[in-house]
């Protein structure tokens, strides 16, 4: 392939890749930063665009830092280890920025200060693969490479609690003694306040031998301090099981902000940021301006993350959830922090969602909405159709969506978008989490 010295990179993207323009043409450059001269081999020559492997850095950038972990060149479970951590921040909230302005068509009046935490050692809930490679001839255990299907070869992971990051090389022995060790591909990792689990997928029926070897692991490994158990999950999310302990600790998280503490299972979807989901709860809790006149729906309310904190100031909380476990999980909870009088659950489609199904609630003037990727366009399409909130605030996985959303609540429905902001959930990666309020007069 062709090779190409000094090279400027202009600006870079969220995947921590630096741009640059050659003869007109972009070229995406990994782990480079704007006003760098880089060496670079073209790898991949498409017609609007190439892509190219890094040879050398002549000029660094100010803000590139030595990442901090050793697995960073080929592990994909981060991709800007290698910019300044306050510089990370300022490219996310750029990129939310742009896409207002160039998908959205909108503009924020207000742009919140970052919600911000750790940048190591904060993620409490991970997907770790696991596979048997015999050309080394053991089992890794870890995320992705970049780019890649095969299993990073790694000893450690730093955005993983200690604990947890030190388990991963005992792990990869532990699954290549077991006589199934080509037979469970994924290991996922749930770590509560009082307790951490591991969800082994099992393939196949484990042998009486290979599950001592699970018993003996928990064994050496667990503390006081840092219980842990080991779940087997034989079939879809909901066939998990606790295997060993029998532990009467339970996995949850707190709200202390609020007197609220929230159980969870280890395959349900829960933010994986616990420090930055407290603050960020706060700031929804403030914006959404609680009180006991009002009558509030949650969309995408999951296990009650924002539906329960706001049960304790409205006049009623609904929560609206797509998965029918998820529901229940959620009127379990309201029951566990006694709050199942103000606060109602009910399952409902919101990607398919009709005014009709909408009249059957309350009318609410305030709503939450915290969707999934695809944002709530269906959701947001029918409120002339009902009696609209006149508060509508909005947690976004994905500011292109928001964007998105936000045009159609502006520019069709005649919302202000009085303020936004980027909530820093992932660390070190691509992902952008954002929080937007838009308000409405009657």
């Amino acid at each position: 392939m062709k090779i190409i010295n000094n090279v400027v990179v202009e600006s870079v993207d969220l995947c921590g890749n630096g741009i640059a323009k050659i003869d007109g043409k972009t070229i995406f450059i990994p782990q480079t930063l704007p006003e760098e001269i880089v060496d670079i081999e073209i790898i991949k020559d498409k017609v609007n665009f190439s892509k190219a492997k890094l040879l050398q850095i002549i000029k660094k950038s100010q803000y590139r830092i030595e990442p901090h972990c050793k697995h960073f060149d080929k592990c994909g479970g981060c991709s800007l280890q290698h910019i300044d951590f306050n510089k990370q921040i300022e490219y996310k909230e750029k990129s939310l920025i742009d896409n207002f302005k160039h998908i959205g068509n909108v503009s924020p009046e207000e742009i919140f200060q970052p919600i911000t935490g750790d940048f190591l050692g904060y993620r409490f809930r991970a997907r770790l693969s696991v596979r048997y490679v015999e050309k080394k001839g053991r089992v890794l255990v870890g995320f992705h490479e970049k780019a890649s299907s095969f299993v990073a070869d790694i000893s450690e992971c730093l955005i993983l609690p200690p604990h947890i990051s030190k388990l991963i090389l005992p792990l990869s022995e532990l699954i290549a003694s077991l006589s199934k060790y080509n037979k469970i591909p994924q290991i996922e990792v749930a770590v509560g306040e009082k307790i951490s689990i591991m969800v082994l997928r099992v393939m196949e029926e484990l042998s009486i031998g290979d599950k001592d070897k699970l018993i003996q692991f928990i064994d050496k490994f667990t503390n006081p301090e840092y219980p842990l158990q080991f779940w087997l999950q034989p079939k879809g999310p909901d066939s998990c099981f606790p295997f060993y302990p029998q532990s009467t600790h339970r996995l949850d998280y707190t709200l202390p902000n609020f007197e609220i503490t929230i159980p969870f299972y280890p395959t349900e979807f829960t933010q994986i940021n616990f420090n930055v989901n407290k603050r960020m709860i706060d700031l929804a809790i403030e914006l959404i301006n609680p009180n006991l006149n009002d009558i509030i729906i949650d969309f995408f309310c999951g296990i009650g993350n924002f539906t329960l904190p706001l049960a304790k100031f409205a006049k009623q909380i609904i929560g609206i959830e797509g998965s029918i476990q998820l529901v229940n999980r959620a009127k379990e909870n309201a029951k566990f922090n006694k709050l199942e009088e103000k606060a109602s659950f009910y399952q409902l489609d919101l990607f398919k969602v009709t005014p009709c199904d909408l009249n059957k609630f309350p009318n609410a003037n305030k709503w939450l909405i915290d969707p999934p990727r695809d944002g709530a366009i269906e959701l947001l399409k029918q409120i002339d159709e009902v009696n609209f909130p006149k508060t509508i605030v909005y947690i976004s996985c994905n500011p292109a969506t928001l964007a998105r959303d936000s045009n159609i609540l502006v520019k069709l429905h005649g919302y202000c978008l009085k303020a936004s902001g980027i909530i820093n959930m992932f660390p070190q990666t691509a992902h952008v989490e954002s929080i937007a309020l838009f308000t409405k007069d009657y």
